[in-house]
């Protein structure tokens, strides 16, 4: 079953939903287990620099608000890209998660606002 990006949007931060491609999703018991691997497009802070794709850094998983239920694992591929002119690794800076945790910032701040009650 695919799941269109709007829908997406409802569920999931939008930020991962815009420059992420959902690759799979996986049911597991109590678990929903989300993969994404990040879109090829060049970062525009790099266009006028001569960047070449490099890989991929290491999975991160990383865990959102859960869904009907179920725990949400977010598992999160981000794209390098290597300056040929410098022969330095550049990426994106995603700030995707909260300082300090393994949840997405949105959770975080929702986990910090249901604390204060």
């Amino acid at each position: 079953m695919e799941l269109t990006s709007e829908v997406l949007k409802l569920i999931l931060p939008e930020l991962l939903v815009t420059h992420f491609d959902l690759l799979k999703h996986e049911l597991q018991n109590s678990e929903l287990h989300l993969y994404f691997e990040e879109k090829s497009k060049l970062p525009e802070e790099f266009s006028k620099e001569l960047i070449i794709a490099h890989g991929f850094h290491k999975q991160i998983t990383i865990q959102d608000f859960p869904l009907r239920g179920k725990i949400v694992f977010l598992h999160i591929k981000r794209r390098r890209w290597l300056d040929k002119t410098t022969k330095k690794v550049v990426q994106r800076d995603w700030n995707l998660v909260a300082t300090g945790t393994r949840i997405t910032a949105e959770f975080a701040d929702f986990l910090k606002a249901i604390n204060h009650y």
